[in-house]
């Protein structure tokens, strides 16, 4: 019924129970998870992943934590891979690509060259893109409006609602998760609430960013318990509420939602569409 559109579940916090993790995930309700990869060296696992479990699909890509390690060769591999899998309908985009501008110690123009030679792969091959937006959704839009790419999800979007407007009306949808759920999150409730929803996903970021009855803070400064995807049910519960509307009229529209950013869900609509 719920699709979980950013999902890291080849990180290493899953390996003790990865299995019990998507069983989980299943019998609460979660029929759809899309895997980012981060670097050339998961490339191979997320795909592995995508393909052992029927709810999985994946995106490959290079995170802009991991930038300071990549280089043309990594470009090289990323353009060479998505070639051999651009007939496997389990590959929907292009990700986990952008820019991080609150981690300390990151190159922003080796970052903001590989964000764009990204997009152009992007471009050449007619897939959207997840986009990672933190202190970056000004820069992040420039590139997409030049590249010409116009199909995809800002993941955990924290931008303003002007910011926000420029993204939706670009064609981009904007994934809310584990941060919705705090009280004190009011800049991303307010825009969870007000924005239209047909611009709006789900999304959990599991491991990270755990929801509000995970995390060791009532105010939501921290986030240190381990996140699932089964989670992505309560974030909906949230968004429901905040949108007053019933979980089923929200179901049908994230699902459609999901559809239109990466459109290559639709060929598991038997597996992840809501029933």
């Amino acid at each position: 019924m719920w699709i979980d559109t950013h999902c890291h579940l080849d990180a290493s916090e899953f390996d003790a129970d990865r299995a019990d993790v998507t069983d989980a995930a299943a019998a609460a309700g979660v029929t759809g998870i899309v895997l980012p990869a981060v670097a050339v060296a998961n490339f191979d696992v997320v795909r592995g992943l995508a393909h052992t479990d029927p709810r999985c699909v994946y995106a490959l890509g290079i995170h802009p934590l991991y930038s300071r390690a990549a280089g043309q060769a990594d470009l090289d591999e990323l353009r060479r891979q998505v070639t051999a899998s651009i007939d496997d309908p389990r590959l929907v985009a292009i990700g986990e690509i952008g820019l991080d501008f609150f981690v300390p110690g990151l190159d922003a123009a080796h970052q903001t060259w590989l964000y764009a030679e990204q997009l152009k792969i992007a471009r050449d091959f007619d897939l959207p893109v997840l986009l990672h937006v933190r202190k970056s959704q000004d820069q992040i839009l420039a590139q997409l409006r030049r590249a010409g790419v116009r199909q995809g999800i800002a993941h955990a979007f924290n931008g303003s609602h002007d910011q926000a407007h420029h993204y939706v009306t670009h064609g981009m949808k904007l994934g809310f998760g584990g941060n919705v759920t705090f009280s004190r999150a009011r800049q991303i409730r307010r825009l969870a609430a007000e924005l239209p929803i047909e611009s709006i996903v789900l999304e959990t970021d599991a491991p990270d960013i755990a929801p509000a009855w995970l995390s060791d803070d009532q105010f939501g400064e921290q986030h240190k318990a381990r996140n699932t995807p089964a989670e992505v049910v309560g974030v909906a519960r949230v968004m429901a509420e905040l949108r007053g509307v019933s979980e089923r009229e929200l179901a049908d529209t994230m699902w459609r939602n999901s559809v239109a950013a990466l459109p290559r869900l639709a060929a598991f609509a038997d597996v992840m569409a809501p029933r």
